[in-house]
């Protein structure tokens, strides 16, 4: 059996730096050794990293995908950017509203179909983009330094096929 006072990757947990909020050991069993365990909790881990980069310019970081994807493809579908951002559209509808509210994107009714959206980006949300785009190059730099030069490519590939397998 395996016990740990850190968590899996070696990492406190907890307000007090126990491995479940009180400081008792946590028996973590296979899931110690488990890739989407690992996954899982890397992500977090990441995701809480950019949380604070970007929280010092006022925004939430899962905005970013977001702003990105209709940046590089604007008049994109709101269709088209569910599947390209991993949402769902039931999902993706409240974040582009509060988008949208914000001043940050345009939506706009195609002719041909009523019911479908393009998207844009105003001169807001591109301002917004380029300061999330800074973050985010910080926050690479420094995956970069924790996973390696020569580690970041293999590793990338290694996610890409668990993305297009698994998903």
């Amino acid at each position: 059996m395996v016990r740990r006072k850190n968590g899996p990757a070696g990492r406190t947990k907890g307000a007090d730096g126990g491995a479940n909020g009180n400081g008792d050991a946590v028996d973590y069993g296979p899931l110690a050794d488990w890739v989407g365990f690992n996954l899982r909790m890397a992500q977090a881990a990441a995701f809480g990293a950019f949380s604070r980069l970007a929280k010092e310019i006022g925004t939430r970081p899962g905005r970013f995908a977001t702003l990105m994807l209709i940046g590089r493809n604007p008049g994109i579908s709101q269709t088209a950017l569910s599947r390209a951002n991993g949402r769902d559209k039931s999902s993706l509808t409240p974040v582009l509203n509060d988008l949208a509210r914000r001043g940050l994107v345009i939506r706009r009714r195609t002719r041909a179909d009523q019911r479908t959206y393009r998207l844009s980006l105003t001169p807001a949300g591109r301002r917004l983009l380029g300061e999330l785009t800074r973050c985010a190059r910080e926050h690479e730099r420094k995956l970069d330094e924790i996973i390696g030069a020569k580690e970041q490519k293999a590793f990338v590939r290694v996610l890409k096929r668990i993305i297009a397998q698994a998903g």
